[in-house]
């Protein structure tokens, strides 16, 4: 199976005007909630979420290429499971997608995708597993921004502290192998990191935390109640100058995540 790859053929919009980059990292869970008969699709409502989150990158976890059990599952009519990937699917119209498989599972897979509102360039996967129970995967795609390249890295780190120090280690490796020095560079995803304890370490690896001046804290899960803060975007050669976590009974419907936004800005 090839992951799904899409150049756009429109030009940035309302991004043209802007002098901010505006990103957004979501955890889908597969465009799915709930379990047994109480299961159901979400991934229709994302896709209106998506949109109206009008980020210029949206990084993207949990994302399905495919899924044979609950394509079976669930019709595929205009209101069941898409006939196209998630990724392509949620992309708002004239977005490029990047996409790349992470775990491959019994009836089907997920992985990390990136849908962008600028060109984007050649895509890049590295595994990062930390052992054969958790398949984790970085997806790199370079991006055109103003003339400039910005490098976008979406993450999903695993559940044990311990792997998700040394999946940060190899991030680092990667980017010292991967991205030039002194290029723009923006990290997010979902880290898991359940004790706050990621920072230092993503710090020395040129990394900071996207914080809104006031250092409000953004919690994005649990989506009903959000207590943690488990989504985060990290940056290089960018400041942050405002951050945002969608809210309300609809956001908290459509995932056990909420998305969070930052603007950005040259540092």
């Amino acid at each position: 199976m090839k992951p799904a790859f899409r150049h756009s053929t429109h030009a940035p919009q309302t991004s043209i005007l802007s002098p901010y980059l505006r990103v957004a990292t979501y955890n889908i869970h597969k465009g799915v909630r709930g379990v047994g008969p109480q299961k159901r699709l979400e991934i229709h409502n994302l896709g209106l979420g998506v949109e109206a989150l009008d980020a210029d990158l949206v990084f993207l976890q949990e994302v399905r290429h495919f899924h044979h059990r609950e394509a079976r599952q669930f019709d595929r009519s205009s209101f069941g499971w898409p006939d196209q990937g998630q990724a392509e699917f949620l992309a708002p119209e004239g977005y490029d997608v990047a996409y790349r498989t992470n775990a491959v599972t019994k009836h089907g897979e997920h992985g990390n995708a990136l849908l962008s509102r600028w060109p984007i360039g050649d895509i890049g996967h590295h595994d990062v597993s930390d052992h054969r129970f958790e398949q984790r995967g970085l997806l790199h795609v370079p991006v055109t921004w103003h003339g400039m390249t910005v490098h976008a890295v979406v993450a999903h780190l695993g559940l044990m502290h311990g792997s998700r120090v040394r999946q940060v280690q190899r991030l680092a490796e990667y980017i010292a192998r991967e991205v030039p020095e002194g290029e723009l560079l923006v990290v997010a995803g979902d880290f898991n990191d359940w004790g706050e304890r990621l920072d230092t370490p993503m710090r020395d690896c040129g990394l900071l935390r996207a914080e809104s001046p006031s250092r409000t804290r953004q919690a994005t899960f649990p989506s009903r109640l959000p207590f943690f803060s488990l989504d985060r975007i990290y940056v290089r050669g960018l400041r942050c100058v405002s951050t945002q976590v969608p809210k309300g009974p609809a956001w908290a419907r459509m995932s056990d995540h909420l998305p969070l936004v930052a603007e950005l800005e040259l540092a």
